[in-house]
Formats: structure tokens, sequence, C-alpha cells
């Protein structure tokens, strides 16, 4: 299982306009473009993963997780995710995920808690990382990718990194917005399982 997190810092937690996803709803724009490099491939889905979005332009965070194995109605266009990303928080979050769509669920909580909840070795994508392709094994298929957003981790989110088991990596020598780096490293993750 592959696994994406993405952290929206301005991203709301309320219902939002579907028409004014950078600004109104406090860059969604970002969040929707990453659900769709994470989970789309030409004519098809890549079942093997997961996406999850911490939503932090709330009161209280949310997360909404993505599941390739079985969402539905998600079409590659920002609108189509952010649809589902709306009808998700349109749910009364709890303490536990709370199916909103086929494959889309929300839940209340914050990065602490999901990684607690995930209990992997996270893959931390940051712009002065080690190179990925230095790294043994990058291409794993069991791997927990942490990305920020536009304004990047804070130092807190960082911190709570640095507690658990992790690698810091860059996918290359220069500055990227957060869905191309998913690109890229689903291309590094393709390219090795083709030689197993």
């Amino acid at each position: 299982m592959k696994e994406f997190i993405i952290i929206g810092h301005k991203a709301v937690t309320t219902s939002f306009s579907l028409n004014d996803l950078p600004g109104a709803a406090g860059r969604m724009d970002i969040l929707c473009r990453c659900v769709n490099a994470a989970l789309f491939l030409s004519h098809d889905l890549r079942r093997d993963v997961r996406v999850y979005l911490i939503l932090k332009g709330g009161a209280q965070p949310r997360l909404v997780r993505f599941d390739g194995a079985g969402v539905r109605y998600l079409s590659p266009d920002e609108r189509s995710a952010a649809s589902l990303i709306k009808k998700a928080l349109e749910k009364q979050a709890q303490g536990f995920w709370t199916e909103s769509t086929p494959g889309v669920s929300v839940k209340m909580g914050d990065f602490g808690d999901l990684l607690g909840e995930l209990n992997k070795k996270i893959t931390y994508l940051r712009e002065d990382g080690i190179d990925i392709r230095k790294i043994p094994n990058s291409g794993s298929a069991d791997h927990l990718f942490v990305l920020g957003d536009h304004m990047g981790l804070t130092e807190d989110e960082e911190n709570i990194i640095k507690g658990r088991e992790h690698e810091i990596v860059s996918v290359g020598p220069l500055p990227l917005h957060a869905d191309h780096c998913i690109v890229l490293l689903h291309n590094e993750m393709d390219r090795s399982e083709k030689h197993i």
C-alpha cells in the first residue's frame, strides 16, 4: 500500500463553494491536484494508493481519506475531487472514519493522530532532503509519504515527524509543487516495481 499525507494549512473544514477553491476554500485546489496526482493513471486508478488530507483551516482539523480501491465518482479534475471533499465535510465527523461516498471517508483528527494510527516509517518530502535515487529501496511499495502544501510544514509538524522513524528525501534539485512531487514518486516506484 502506498499512502500519501498532504497537509492543507488553510484548507477549510466546513462546506465550501466549488467556485473558489484557491480563495474561500483555503487553497483546496492544491489538495485536489494532489488527490488526482496520487490516484490517476491514464484510463484507470491506482488501486493500491490511499491519500490522506489534513484540513487545518478551521477550529478543529479534519482528516479526509481517499481509497483508490474503493473510490467512485472521481474524475481527473480539481472540481470533481473538491466535490467529494465537500460531501465528506458535510458529514458529521467523529473520532472514527465515516464514509461519505464510496472510497471517501472523514474523521476528526490532526497530523499526530493520523501518524499514530498508520504507525509506519515516514518518508518526508522536503527540498533539502537526500535525493530519493540515492536511498536503497526508495521504490518500495509500502511507504508513507508526507508532503506540505504551499506553506510547507510547520516546525511543530516537523518535530512530530522527528519523533518517529523517518527519512527526509527530495525528488529533484528544484522546488516543485506537491502534486508534481507525487507524480515523480510514483514514477520512481513504478520503475522499481518493474525490475522486481
